[in-house]
C-alpha cells in the first residue's frame, strides 16, 4: 500500500459481520489493516476475498496467540476485538501491558456515528423484539432510522455506509441492539435514549458473576440521556436505588398508582401515558404478557421522540412477530407450532411457555448454559404434556425434569430431525394445543448460532406440510 509507513496500523480479529465491518471501516478511515481469522472454511474464504480485494490483508487459520502478532508488534496501534472474542482471553492481557489499546467493534462504530443519536436497547431477553417493533414503528414515519447491532447489519457496517458512500444521507436515528458481549469492550457508548428491557442470570460462564453481567449493561443506560426501564421485570424493579433515574413502565395499572410509573396499561386494556389513554395495547397481534412489556418500551420511547398516538398505533398494526422467536408456523394436527430457537436460556424459554396455549409438547436441548432451571422447570410441570429433549444435555437436562416429579412424558433424542419426528406423534396422540420448539440452551452443540438452529426447524416443520 502506498505510504503505509505512515498509516494508523490496526488488527481485527474475526471475520465475521463485526470484522468484516469495522475492517473496512477502519480501512476507509485511511488504517491500514489486518484481519485474524481462526478458520478457514469455504464461507471465511470468500469473505477474505472480499476484504483482500479492498487492500485489507487477511489471516485465515491464524490462532489468538502472541506468536501471531509479533510480526506487526512495532507498528501496531489498535486491536479491534469482535463480541464473541472475552476481554480476559489470556492473548488480549499480554498484549494489553504492552501498551496495545483493545476496544470493541461497537466502540469503533460509536467514534464514527456519535453524531447521530442512538437508540441503545439491551437486555437478557426481550431485546431483539423491541429494537424490531421500534425500528419499524420509525421507519413507518418519514424518519430514517436503520436498525443494527447484535442483530442484523453490524454498527460497523453501517457507519461504512453512511460515512464512506457516496449519496447517503444520514440517518435520524440508529436503532442498536447491544449485547453485554458488544459492551464489554465498549463502555464509552452514550446513547440518546437508553432501554433496558429485562435482567436475568445469563452468560455468567462469560461475565463470572450477576453483579459484573449487571454493571456492563447498567453502564449503557448510565450514560444514556435518556433512560427508559421495564417495571416488570422483578430485578430491574428492585435495583430501582442504584439505577439512574428515567422513566418507567409496567403492565400492571396498580404498579401506576404505588410507584409513579409513566407508561402503564390501564382495567380497560389502554396504554396510559400518565393520565392520558393512548390506545388499546390489543393493536399488536403478538402472543404472551412479555410482549405488552416490549409494546410499552416502544412507545415510551416514541412518544419521547416526538411521535402521535395514532401514528404509533397505525404502525403496530402491521407489525408481526420476529424470527425464531415464537414464531407462528401454522399448524400440524390441529395444534399451532412455534419456532423459539433465540430462547437460549431458562428464562426465556419459561417466557414462551407462558405465552402460548396449553397444553404444549416442549422440544428443548442443547449446549447447557449456567443458570438455576428451577422455575423454568416448574412452568414445563404447568404447561406441558410432552417434553422432547435433544443434544448434547439432553439426559441432563431429563434427570433434572424427572426430579421435580413431572407427570408427562419425556423422550430423548440425538437430533433435532428425530425430536420433531417424536414430538409430532406426540401431539397427535395426546391432543396437546401447541408445540413449541424453545431449547432453553445455547445452539453451539450442533450448530453455529439460534438462527441456523431455527431456520433447521423450520425446514423440518416445512418439509412436514408439503407432505
Amino acid at each position: 500500500m502506498n505510504n503505509a509507513k505512515n498509516k494508523p496500523f490496526s488488527i481485527v480479529i474475526g471475520l465475521g459481520a463485526s470484522g468484516n465491518g469495522v475492517a473496512k471501516l477502519l480501512l476507509s478511515q485511511g488504517c491500514e489493516v489486518v484481519l485474524f481469522e481462526q478458520n478457514k472454511n469455504a464461507n471465511f474464504l470468500k469473505r477474505a476475498q472480499e476484504l483482500i480485494a479492498l487492500g485489507i490483508q487477511v489471516k485465515l487459520g491464524t490462532p489468538l496467540e502472541i506468536e501471531s502478532f509479533e510480526p506487526w508488534l512495532d507498528k501496531l496501534n489498535l486491536i479491534v476485538i469482535s463480541p464473541g472474542i472475552p476481554l480476559d482471553h489470556p492473548t488480549l492481557q499480554k498484549l494489553k501491558t504492552l501498551g496495545i489499546p483493545i476496544k470493541g467493534e461497537v466502540e469503533i462504530a460509536w467514534q464514527s456515528l456519535k453524531n447521530i443519536p442512538w437508540i441503545g436497547i439491551t437486555g437478557t431477553n426481550g431485546k431483539t423484539t423491541v429494537t424490531r417493533m421500534l425500528n419499524h414503528v420509525l421507519q413507518s414515519t418519514p424518519l430514517k432510522a436503520p436498525m443494527g447491532g447484535n442483530i442484523g447489519t453490524s454498527v460497523s457496517e453501517i457507519a461504512h455506509n453512511i460515512n464512506y458512500k457516496k449519496n447517503l444521507e444520514p440517518p435520524d436515528w440508529l436503532v442498536v441492539e447491544l449485547s453485554s458481549y458488544q459492551l464489554e469492550s465498549s463502555q464509552s457508548i452514550s446513547p440518546k435514549i437508553g432501554i433496558w428491557t429485562t435482567f436475568t442470570p445469563d452468560h455468567l460462564e462469560r461475565h463470572k458473576s450477576l453483579e459484573t453481567y449487571f454493571l456492563i449493561k447498567k453502564k449503557l443506560l448510565d450514560n444514556a440521556e435518556l433512560r427508559i426501564y421495564n417495571g416488570d421485570d422483578n430485578y430491574l424493579f428492585k435495583s430501582r436505588r442504584i439505577l439512574s433515574p428515567g422513566i418507567w413502565t409496567s403492565t400492571n395499572s396498580l404498579s401506576y398508582r404505588e410507584h409513579n410509573i409513566d407508561f402503564w396499561i390501564n382495567e380497560r386494556g389502554y396504554i396510559c401515558e400518565q393520565n392520558t389513554e393512548l390506545f388499546s395495547a390489543t393493536v399488536l397481534k403478538l402472543p404472551g404478557n412479555h410482549n405488552l412489556q416490549n409494546l410499552l418500551l416502544v412507545v415510551a420511547a416514541s412518544r419521547r421522540i416526538g411521535l402521535t398516538p395514532l401514528v404509533i398505533k397505525n404502525a403496530l398494526k402491521s407489525f408481526n412477530s420476529i424470527p425464531h422467536r415464537i414464531e407462528d408456523l401454522g399448524q400440524i394436527h390441529g395444534a399451532q407450532i412455534y419456532n423459539d430457537s433465540k430462547a437460549t436460556n431458562f428464562d426465556s424459554s419459561e417466557i414462551g411457555l407462558q405465552a402460548i396455549e396449553k397444553p404444549i409438547v416442549l422440544i428443548a436441548g442443547g449446549k447447557l448454559k449456567e443458570g438455576d432451571p428451577k422455575k423454568w422447570i416448574e412452568e414445563i410441570n404447568k404447561s406441558t404434556s410432552v417434553v422432547v429433549l435433544f443434544g448434547e444435555c439432553a439426559k441432563e437436562l431429563s434427570t433434572k425434569i424427572k426430579q421435580s416429579k413431572y407427570k408427562g412424558t419425556i423422550y430423548c433424542r440425538r437430533s433435532l430431525e428425530q425430536a420433531v419426528e417424536i414430538s409430532i406423534k406426540a401431539l397427535a396422540s395426546t391432543n396437546s394445543k401447541s408445540l413449541l420448539f424453545s431449547p432453553a440452551c445455547a445452539s453451539f452443540d450442533q450448530y453455529n448460532n439460534f438462527e441456523e438452529r431455527g431456520n433447521h426447524f423450520k425446514d423440518i416443520i416445512w418439509s412436514l406440510h408439503n407432505k
